[in-house]
């Protein structure tokens, strides 16, 4: 019988896994993860779920729906992905993720199985997130799509609500390299009779998504339509104080959460419309039950990477933006931040688009270009000989610890030193 540190060096190690090893790893269809699941008797029916695709924000919201149910009573399942820094963040219940004994145990009773099949790595994590599940009895689960929606392993669920958090470039060599198309295969989770909420009012994506949803009898829900929020970051306090607005007229006022990024502020319009829509199926959530989940999201999930505070004078934060629009977002919250001297610790990946990236970053920042310890990490010289066509200049730091190190060394106490471009190097970062 292997122990669990034998188990994770075979799961991480020998298995594809497309966080690690890029597209090579990525097995698109749901053969595998049929099999899987027949050979576990469906443990994917004997639960309700909501199901979360998008570019970005399906994590955040995946996290603060898991706080707000957790909140209500409901004894919650929580599928993410990646992790950052321990693989059983990946799969919790309540918060709590799931024991080194009862992934041993899993894995050794199924391996003979897994050998034969030779799934990929996501879609043996999502097979013990759904088996986990059904034996621990819980109420509902909350299940992140890991990349596209259509074919992902996640896509074999029946939910009570869909949500696509939004549509921007990224996997473009596995989803399409136009908007229309990764919104069709993000709308892959719609299914028969359940309802969606586009977290997002796009031109590109509007009339697919209701056009699909018409096909399938789903009703369509545009968060950004319903709710309107509006916060002030407190730093030293660690939340924001957000208004919210329905329909234009204010439905909560004092509001905190404890998730600093500005763009929660359209994440949390996703989150309101679900929890309504959950209020109509039957489900018990209370004004309380937001108040008290989504002002401590990360002590009841453990959330992290997300516009994280990890140090004060200098004010030190990470945030795993790693595409376009992810990077967008965190060039506009640094515009809003108060600072003398700018310091960005930054990596990419090798399988990304740089430019759409590079481009988009203030030259005025001092950079520490560095790498993950991954092998799909990006050459730290050969990224930073790429932000030179784009003014940005600084050194290059063969890891994460190197390059993090520096930019303390070189802040002044008022200084802001980010730390993004990549999950890998951000989770190196927090250890």
């Amino acid at each position: 019988m292997l122990t669990y540190n034998e188990i994770l060096n075979y799961i991480l190690s020998n298995l594809p896994m497309f966080h690690r090893d890029g597209k090579v790893a990525y097995k698109s269809g749901l053969y595998h993860i049929l099999e899987l699941d027949a050979i576990l008797n469906h443990p994917h029916k004997r639960f309700p779920a909501i199901h979360i695709a998008g570019t970005n924000g399906k994590g955040s919201v995946s996290h603060m729906l898991a706080a707000v149910l957790q909140s209500a009573g409901y004894k919650t399942g929580l599928f993410t992905s990646p992790h950052l820094i321990d693989f059983r963040e990946r799969i919790k219940i309540n918060g709590v993720m799931i024991s080194e004994e009862y992934v041993s145990l899993f894995m050794n009773e199924h391996m003979a199985s897994f050998d034969r099949l030779k799934p990929s790595f996501f879609e043996i994590s999502t097979a013990m997130a759904f088996f986990y599940f059904a034996k621990e009895k819980i109420d509902i689960a909350v299940i992140e799509v890991g990349l596209g929606g259509r074919l992902d392993a996640t896509n074999i669920i029946i939910p009570e609500i869909s949500v696509i958090t939004n549509i921007g470039f990224d996997h473009t060599d596995l989803l399409g390299n136009t908007i229309a198309l990764i919104a069709k295969e993000k709308a892959g989770i719609i299914k028969k009779g359940i309802p969606v909420v586009i977290g997002q009012t796009q031109e590109e994506t509007k009339e697919i998504f209701s056009r699909i949803s018409k096909e399938n009898d789903s009703e369509i829900y545009f968060a950004d339509q319903i709710f309107q929020a509006d916060g002030e970051i407190h730093y030293t306090e660690g939340y924001q104080s957000l208004i919210i607005k329905k329909l234009g007229h204010i439905l909560y006022s004092q509001f905190k959460l404890d998730l600093l990024g500005l763009y929660q502020l359209k994440n949390i319009c996703s989150v309101l419309t679900v929890l309504e829509l959950l209020n109509e199926k039957g489900y018990k959530i209370s004004n309380n039950n937001i108040y008290k989940g989504l002002s401590n999201v990360k002590e009841l999930t453990g959330l992290q990477g997300r516009w994280q505070v990890i140090g004060h004078d200098p004010l030190i934060v990470c945030d795993n933006g790693h595409n376009e629009d992810g990077i967008r977002c965190v060039v506009t919250q640094i515009e809003k931040t108060n600072f003398r001297k700018l310091h960005i610790v930054f990596g990419m990946v090798n399988d990304k688009p740089t430019d759409n990236v590079l481009k988009l970053l203030p030259p005025s920042a001092t950079y520490y270009f560095t790498k993950a310890n991954i092998p799909r990490a990006l050459d730290e010289l050969i990224l930073m000989r790429q932000a030179e066509k784009y003014n940005l200049s600084g050194k290059s730091f063969s890891n994460v610890k190197m390059a993090l190190h520096s930019a303390i060394t070189n802040a002044n106490k008022e200084d802001f030193i980010l730390v993004t471009g990549s999950s890998f190097v951000v989770a190196e970062a927090i250890k």
